[in-house]
């Protein structure tokens, strides 16, 4: 006979982290679909959102803005080089120093990827109204300095 359960062990649903990992996921998934149709990343779209209207950046000072390290800026630059996204040019000050600048097409690209993370926004919190949006909002950001979350979600 299997022993009985203790009453002391709570229920996986009795905790807030289970509900919120799992809206998360949803909602980090169900964006990542709507990225991967345009060819890009969730990582990629952190990067490119950060440097839309920005002049070009030391790769330095985006993985700070971010809160990633310089090794994974450089592979997200690759990549978004690769795709012709993204520019890494010599410092005009200091030839040994990197910036990184959207291309044209990276520019272009920017506001069809914010159009879609709206989209998934309104069909995943279209089920509250504008105040409880922003309750929301409010108390991740509230807990998230609690914590001292600081890095960019990219995952």
């Amino acid at each position: 006979m299997p022993p009985s359960p203790s009453p002391t062990v709570s229920d996986l649903d009795a905790h807030l982290g289970f509900h919120l990992r799992a809206v998360s996921n949803h909602v980090s998934q169900a964006f990542a679909g709507k990225l991967a149709g345009q060819g890009v990343t969730t990582a990629e779209w952190v990067v490119l959102r950060a440097l839309y209207g920005a002049p070009p950046t030391a790769p330095s000072q985006l993985a700070a803005r971010l809160g990633l390290t310089r090794g994974a800026i450089t592979k997200l630059a690759d990549r978004l080089i690769a795709k012709a996204f993204l520019t890494r040019t010599a410092s005009p000050e200091d030839g040994r120093a990197q910036t990184l600048a959207l291309t044209p097409a990276g520019t272009a690209l920017v506001p069809d990827l914010a159009a879609l993370a709206d989209r998934n926004d309104a069909d995943c919190f279209g089920v509250l109204d504008a105040t409880e949006r922003a309750t929301l909002k409010a108390l991740l950001a509230r807990i998230a300095a609690h914590c001292r979350i600081t890095a960019a979600p990219v995952e």
